[in-house]
């Protein structure tokens, strides 16, 4: 994925109503219920070392358990490959963390470490095969070494997997669901949906940061590929997801015959160029023959001199 959609999908992990929705609706164990969520609290990049700060995708929070802080680690995974190690890196991460807490003195009242809470969203193609434990990548050994393996599990949520499953239900309404579901949109229309449920669901106004946080997102990752290029500049100026989504229900009725357009005219640009490589016609020639401007066949003439 592109820097944009990274420091997009990052914002929109930044919001409490986000991370609160992650919690409830995909960790499913009895501690959460025990949560104190209204005390959920970002924890700012300048209290991590130079070592985690480098790890621009990933968030980390901290929420209150009865008197004590939990802390969630989310590391934002923004590839279309499986990393086989994945384990590996979540148990360097979750100690970097550790060591800052101790530095900072954020222990426990008993002078313990906190509960730390690893999750890698994944949202690539392939489904994920990868160890989920990190006592899983190591050789066993017989007669008692493997004792001292490190054991250290994260909760993997593979977006694709989710969306996919029979278990999932298009039901709930949590907006961590709505984001996997407009990642892996199967109609625009579909998308559109969606993503006026979410105007519904965030109308109050301590909501507004959020929905500016979603217009960002979606101008950048998922309108790239349905805005025919004509309109491309038009939409950059929209930061209210409510616009967004009243522009994109008017505009989307017209697409599909500027795509069948756009998708022609790429079709004739190709062609003029294989027979500016192939032949010996002159310009006027190829525009006449493949109906593209005389100026565009000049102009990609000029191009393939370089």
């Amino acid at each position: 994925m592109n820097n944009q959609h990274d420091h997009s999908y990052k914002l929109l992990f930044s919001e409490p109503r986000v991370v609160r929705d992650l919690l409830t609706g995909f960790v499913k164990e009895e501690w959460i219920e025990r949560l104190d969520l209204d005390s959920l609290e970002k924890v700012s990049s300048t209290f991590v070392t130079d070592d985690l700060r480098d790890r621009e995708g990933d968030v980390i929070w901290r929420v209150r358990f009865g008197d004590e802080w939990v802390y969630v680690y989310l590391l934002i995974e923004f590839q279309s490959t499986v990393d086989s190690f994945m384990a590996l890196r979540i148990m360097t991460y979750v100690g970097l963390l550790y060591q800052e807490l101790v530095k900072q003195k954020k222990l426990t009242q008993d002078g313990k470490l906190p509960p730390v809470l690893p999750i890698v969203l994944y949202n690539g193609e392939k489904r994920w095969n990868a160890a989920l434990n990190v006592a899983e990548l190591v050789q066993p050994v017989p007669g008692g070494l493997e004792h001292y393996r490190p054991d250290l599990p994260y909760l993997l949520l593979d977006e694709g997997a989710i969306v996919t499953s029979e278990q999932w239900s298009e039901e709930t309404r949590n907006v961590v669901s709505a984001i996997f579901r407009l990642e892996h949109h199967q109609d625009p229309q579909d998308a559109i949906d969606l993503i006026g449920l979410l105007v519904q669901w965030l109308q109050a106004p301590e909501q507004t940061q959020l929905r500016r946080h979603f217009a960002l997102w979606i101008r950048r990752v998922l309108l790239p590929s349905w805005v025919p290029e004509n309109e491309g500049a038009e939409w950059q100026s929209l930061n209210d997801l409510n616009e967004v989504h009243n522009m994109l229900a008017e505009r989307a009725k017209q697409w599909p015959e500027q795509w069948k357009q756009q998708g022609l005219e790429e079709g004739r640009l190709e062609t003029a160029r294989n027979m500016l490589e192939r032949t010996s016609m002159d310009d006027q020639m190829i525009a006449e023959l493949t109906k593209v401007d005389i100026e565009q066949v000049r102009k990609l003439r000029e191009e393939l001199k370089h």
